[in-house]
């Protein structure tokens, strides 16, 4: 992932979502401690170049690994770009902030936010037949 002051956050998300369907990528003013949340009221705009938004302004390739923990992906956007990022998963029919389990890897994320949707979608399904 090509990091750049020309991007949007809107970019980045995009394409963390093409690699890993059942999570998201969101931006936040302010840092948070590995298990806790980010409060929604920090939360940035996907909209806003990444020049508007971070603190160290070098450009490069982020390389994502499915085997890196949240944690770790988290903890390179803050150090070497200067992003705050949050990593949400998907549960059922919400987005929830991974921040109890920063400790998995974001395969281990993806495969229980997708087993998650699937779950969902069979009830909705039966309840509705």
């Amino acid at each position: 992932m090509l990091i750049d002051d020309q991007k949007k956050i809107m970019d980045l998300q995009v394409e963390f979502h093409q690699k890993f369907p059942y999570l998201k990528l969101e931006f936040y003013t302010g840092t948070h401690k590995v298990g806790e949340i980010s409060p929604a009221k920090t939360h940035l705009d996907g909209a806003l170049l990444l020049k508007n938004v971070r603190t160290i302004h070098i450009e490069g390739d982020l390389y994502i690994r499915e085997d890196m923990s949240v944690s770790e992906l988290e903890q390179l956007f803050l150090t070497k770009y200067g992003l705050n990022a949050q990593i949400f998963r998907r549960s059922g029919n919400l987005w929830l902030q991974t921040s109890a389990t920063d400790h998995w890897t974001l395969a281990d994320q993806n495969r229980k936010g997708g087993h998650s949707k699937e779950l969902f979608e069979q009830k909705l399904e039966e309840s509705e037949g």
